[in-house]
């Protein structure tokens, strides 16, 4: 059956056209599932289109290939299936009543939760809202319809949203607390670069400093010293080691880098730690971990570092913020300046870590004292 379309000639212009019209966002088509999405999708906002279309196949069609998400929700194995779906360049998403594996670019994400009747009605509607399948099955599984249309449809609530499966077990004790607004987050190349910005009354750096040589674990050291000289909050990027080594307060770590860390090591020595994350899964990932602080990025293009997700934007920023308000304190990364701080800093985020607006100031004809006084005086945390 063909989904549902709106009448054709004078009733339909006064129409207002649903979002999904026109597309094929379901394989077959479904009127039930098409109409509940459309109603989901409306509550949703304005979102920027997503970077690549996708069709939800509820069954699969007889030539799957890239842009199709297959939903195997029966309790049949499928693992000949999917590996055929998978190779003719398909995702595949494999669904039981409360465990979901999502086969996606190489990567497996299992997922475990308690969705709502509507959640692949959700699906469609928060991939069409630009995220990606595995953050749009995070929000999916976290939908709930309520009864109060007038509030904001958004999932807020952590303990809707699903549980991922397969990490390690964190650490016992948990990693000590920091401030919950670390303000301005400077993150420089080098032990010289932290001192001096200690010395302008930043309190909060970090160190990221991306060679592996000799020099390493004295520059780390330095960091780390100049810190405790300063009672000020100095995290180490990557090196977690050396970060132990020096007594550092705190280490900042991607998500690349958690399955080598020994994080059991570093809380039980009393550092913070600081997780990255681009998304909603890896907020997930991140809060198992319970870290001092996570952070939330890129929020908008930056050349400092390669970024394989694109940028997040403030809406994004601004969900996020909510979603971690009470749970941790929360840090905007990637592409923040003095022209775009304030924006920022009004989704409500705890801090803002800078990199080029700090470090690049000279070559932008300013003083590093310029750059950090209009930064700091362009938002009070």
């Amino acid at each position: 059956m063909s989904a549902s379309r709106p009448a054709s000639g004078a009733a339909a212009t006064a129409a207002v056209s649903p979002p999904f019209y026109g597309r094929e966002i379901f394989y077959p088509p479904a009127d039930e599932l098409l109409e509940a999405a459309e109603r989901i999708r409306l509550r949703l906002g304005d979102w920027p289109a997503p970077r690549a279309p996708w069709r939800i196949c509820v069954a699969p069609p007889a030539q799957p290939g890239p842009g199709d998400l297959i939903v195997a929700a029966d309790a049949c194995p499928h693992e000949a299936d999917t590996a055929r779906w998978l190779a003719a360049g398909a995702a595949v998403l494999d669904a039981t009543a409360r465990t979901m594996s999502l086969h996606l670019g190489g990567a497996l994400y299992v997922l475990e939760g308690a969705p709502c009747d509507d959640w692949i009605a959700a699906l469609a509607a928060f991939v069409d809202c630009g995220f990606a399948p595995h953050d749009a099955l995070c929000l999916a599984l976290a939908w709930r319809e309520g009864d109060d249309r007038s509030a904001d449809a958004w999932p807020y609530d952590l303990s809707h949203f699903p549980r991922v499966l397969g990490l390690p077990d964190p650490p016992a004790q948990g990693f000590p607390a920091c401030a919950p607004r670390l303000g301005l987050y400077p993150v420089v190349p080098t032990a010289q670069w932290v001192e001096r910005l200690l010395a302008l009354g930043v309190t909060t750096v970090q160190l990221r400093h991306k060679q592996t040589d000799a020099a390493l674990q004295a520059e780390v050291g330095r960091a780390a010293a100049a810190g405790r000289a300063h009672g000020a909050q100095v995290f180490i990027n990557d090196h977690w080691r050396a970060a132990l080594d020096a007594n550092a307060y705190g280490v900042h770590l991607g998500q690349e880098d958690l399955p080598s860390a020994d994080l059991n090591a570093l809380a039980q020595a009393g550092l913070r730690l600081g997780l990255s994350t681009h998304g909603y899964y890896e907020i997930l990932v991140a809060l198992h971990f319970r870290p001092s602080y996570i952070a939330l990025g890129a929020i908008f293009p930056t050349n400092t570092k390669t970024v394989t997700t694109a940028p997040q934007g403030l809406a994004r920023l601004a969900r996020y913020v909510r979603l971690l308000e009470g749970v941790a304190p929360s840090v905007a990364i990637g592409g923040i300046d003095a022209a775009n701080l304030r924006a920022v800093a009004s989704t409500g985020v705890g801090s803002a870590a800078v990199v080029s607006a700090v470090t690049g100031a000279e070559q932008r004809g300013e003083t590093v004292e310029q750059a950090v006084q209009a930064l700091q005086e362009a938002v009070t945390w």
